[in-house]
């Protein structure tokens, strides 16, 4: 297990990063750092013997924060943002189906369960809609916000 990124390297934060209870100061769940931020490495650690932890300090929030090495990407690779992430609500501007049977209405709400980055046509998403998961395009997808607003 080698490290891929190295002490002082810039790297940008592909999710959000939110506290899983191991960041004092704020309650679980908070937002500590926003996708599409970047840091500096400063410290490099494993977690169970199987997993590199980076110990990244974002300059802008002056915040020092543990990520995984799937959480990062280098700060000069190629960086388009996902319009959802993990646990967001969505609804479905199109009815879905399966075998030509509608499984999800138009309008139907879901939750993010997954973003796949690489897609064919962008981004794409598992959606957990009523108890049955659907990989889903980008482009069907609203937030819960824009359709509560139109």
């Amino acid at each position: 297990m080698r490290p891929r990124f190295d002490f002082g390297e810039a790297v940008r934060v592909i999710r959000n990063i939110r506290n899983d209870g191991t960041y004092p100061g704020e309650n679980t769940g908070n937002l500590l750092v926003s996708r599409g931020s970047v840091g500096y490495v400063q410290n490099i650690g494993t977690f169970l013997q199987d997993q590199i932890i980076y110990s990244v300090h974002f300059l802008e929030q002056n915040r020092v924060v543990g990520c995984r090495e799937t959480e990062l990407q280098p700060e000069d690779a190629p960086w388009t943002p996902s319009r959802f992430e993990f646990r967001e609500k969505v609804v479905s501007k199109i009815p879905l189906s399966i075998n030509g049977k509608i499984t999800v209405e138009a309008g139907g709400g879901g939750e993010v369960v997954k973003v796949i980055h690489d897609a064919n046509d962008g981004f794409a998403y598992h959606v957990r809609f009523s108890g049955r998961t659907l990989q889903v395009p980008e482009s069907v997808l609203l937030s819960a916000e824009e359709k509560s607003g139109a």
